[in-house]
């Protein structure tokens, strides 16, 4: 099936990890814990090669061991690279250990029981778990003694088995009912889980048919089934929602296509890829959908389209090399979760990856792709350029609902985070020293006042910016967020451009704007627009208690008797400085106000120091004289009482 306009949102990593391709002496495998695929040839005699996780030459192992007879069923190293577990039979798995990249070929610890071993996997570098046909256990290997030590046994009858390394879970397909039966695998550990609720009466569940993952960072069932009525294929999603709780099924993807399917999941997405039509779904389990009984019935997130084509440059002696176009969806491909594609044939891992950009033209719906961009691993860059589009002059005016519905998609989860980060803070006192610190995971996609504040920058005094921040602002008050210094200033200056002045005046009695010092002064600097801004200005600092900003404020606009007013019920008689309120009742040139301000110095002084004169200290010298030469006699003028 050919993508219109050649737009693809699934590409292949760009460099794959290259190996020796399956041929009649080379087997491959691979190890979905470790992400390491191993290169056989004849039985290992001629060589393993073991690349990956990442396409480095540095991690590259290569060795030789002994064919000691039976074809290699799986082959795996420990975590740390130290012991390599080789099954060749079904009741036998081999442990050799490793110096360095070398095998000590002459110390291989043969473990024989006497059942049928489905597979293993590491769960440490010295424990591994076998699960055979009659349960899983687990067991130490001892280097040194040359022993495997049973830790943990569990008994139960199994068919198959899945194994999701990320969450250390093992899917038990069991004889009896055909159930599916998580377990818990860990160090010294196994624990037994409620079972996955396949619903009434019980069906069987082809191997080929579930994969086992984690979305959100919940373990998930995938059950490929075909829906009863329609005939179309449907993946049901069975979560893990809790300890104790049985895995139940939450979601169906429609898929409404046949054939062959298979499933990876990419940066929390469900990628189903459906080979006839060369094409991969996307869908997402935390967007909304149809809701029925409880479970949410989900389309793709858009059109199905297929992987990016993808040129692999092969060996030439000519210099620009020979360059072949792979065949994607081939009936080569093996899938591993959560995001690896292997072409055994051609010799090449690929990652998975998703192309965020083509989204944002093919989800038409911005609110919707704003939901979507919040959860994606790199989601921010792309949803701040999408808002920066939506707060746009081409989208003024009819946008605004939309627009107001996507400040609440995200500031919502900002609330969340602020209210975690405060929680943190006071929960540990700045006191008490702890050698853990618990720290909280930021959201995938956090869009904090900063980064708006750099989108609404770029639409500064428009006629509709005033608009665009109002919304904003109301909406971080709907989730109880103050706003900060930058976003106040911004909107002070928009109102200000635009002479909102009662729009200020209401903001500041609210308190809907930042209440500092900082934010204050800058409304103190655009005064001189308008006497009200100045009054808006002391009406902030008057909630925050900063009079000693606001007698300055009065007596620089010359209300010498207001401010002196204010500083003896503030800062006290004792505080008050007697040659600063003079020197500005001198400036006023009015005399009734200096001999006001000057009588009350005086009566200042006969209380605190018995004596009608002023202190040396307070430097008043040339004040004194004037008064004696304006007031000769003190009956001329009365004072006004303070």
């Amino acid at each position: 099936m050919e993508n219109s306009n050649g737009i693809h949102y699934i590409e292949l990593s760009r460099i794959p990890i290259r190996f020796d391709a399956v041929s009649q002496l080379t087997n491959v495998f691979f190890d979905d814990s470790n992400k390491q695929i191993f290169a056989v040839r004849s039985g290992g005699a001629t060589g393993v090669v073991v690349k990956g996780p990442v396409p480095n030459e540095d991690t590259v192992i290569s060795f030789c061991m002994n064919d000691r007879g039976g074809a290699i069923r799986s082959i795996k190293f420990s975590p740390d690279n130290q012991i390599l577990a080789v099954q060749r039979k079904e009741n036998a798995v081999e442990f050799i250990c490793f110096q360095g990249e070398q095998p000590l070929l002459q110390d291989i610890i043969t473990h024989q029981v006497k059942t049928m071993i489905h597979g293993f996997v590491w769960i440490h570098n010295r424990e591994v778990a076998l699960i055979s046909n009659t349960g899983v256990e687990v067991y130490t290997v001892l280097t040194e003694k040359r022993q495997v030590r049973s830790v943990k046994s569990l008994s139960i009858s199994i068919k198959w088995f899945a194994w999701c390394c990320d969450a250390n879970v093992a899917l038990l397909c069991t004889t009896e009912g055909n159930s599916l039966v998580p377990v818990l695998v860990k160090q010294k550990v196994i624990t037994k889980l409620p079972k996955v609720d396949l619903g009434s009466p019980s069906r069987e569940v082809q191997e080929s048919k579930v994969t086992l993952g984690q979305v959100y960072g919940v373990l998930a069932v995938l059950i490929l089934q075909s829906n009863s009525t329609t005939g179309m294929m449907e993946v049901e999603v069975h979560l893990l929602n809790g300890p104790g709780l049985a895995p139940r099924k939450c979601h169906v993807l429609r898929l409404s296509l046949v054939g062959r399917f298979a499933i990876n999941t990419v940066d929390n997405l469900i990628v189903v890829h459906h080979q006839a039509t060369g094409t991969s779904l996307l869908f997402d389990i935390s967007l909304t959908g149809e809701v029925i009984q409880d479970i949410t019935y989900h389309a793709p997130v858009t059109t199905g389209r297929s992987i990016k084509p993808f040129a692999l440059k092969l060996p030439s002696l000519s210099p620009d090399g020979q360059i072949l176009q792979c065949e994607l969806y081939s009936t080569h491909w093996v899938l591993f979760q959560p995001n690896i594609v292997i072409d055994a044939k051609l010799g090449c891992m690929w990652y998975l990856n998703l192309c965020i950009d083509p989204l944002c033209n093919l989800i038409s719906d911005r609110i919707r792709l704003t939901e979507f961009l919040l959860q994606r691993s790199s989601g921010k860059q792309v949803l701040l350029k999408v808002l920066g589009q939506l707060v746009d002059d081409q989208y003024k005016g009819t946008l605004l609902p939309v627009l107001e519905t996507i400040f609440s998609r995200i500031n919502k989860i900002y609330a969340s985070w602020v209210q975690l980060e405060l929680q943190n803070q006071t929960a540990q006192p700045s006191n008490v020293k702890t050698t853990t610190v618990k720290h909280s995971s930021p959201p995938i996609v956090l869009i904090e006042q900063l980064d708006m504040v750099q989108i609404f920058q770029r639409i500064a005094e428009r006629p509709y910016t005033e608009t665009i921040l109002m919304l904003y602002l109301q909406s971080l008050s709907k989730f109880n967020i103050a706003a900060q210094e930058e976003l106040s200033k911004m909107i002070i200056s928009e109102l200000i451009h635009n002479r909102s002045f009662d729009t200020l005046r209401r903001l500041v009695s609210y308190s809907m704007l930042l209440e500092s010092k900082a934010v204050a002064c800058f409304l103190l600097s655009h005064s001189d627009v308008n006497t009200a801004i100045s009054q808006v200005a002391i009406d902030m600092l008057g909630k925050i208690q900063a009079h000693e900003i606001i007698v300055e404020v009065m007596l620089g606009q010359g209300k010498v008797i207001d401010a002196l007013r204010l500083a003896k019920n503030s800062l006290g008689l004792d505080k008050v400085p007697a040659r600063k309120f003079l020197e500005a009742a001198h400036k006023t040139r009015d005399d009734l106000i200096f001999h006001s301000v000057f009588r009350f110095f005086q009566m200042r002084n006969l209380k605190l120091y018995e004596t009608l004169a002023f202190p040396k200290a307070e430097q008043c010298t040339e004040f004194i004289q004037h008064y004696n030469g304006t007031f000769p006699t003190d009956n001329s003028l009365r004072p006004q009482i303070i």
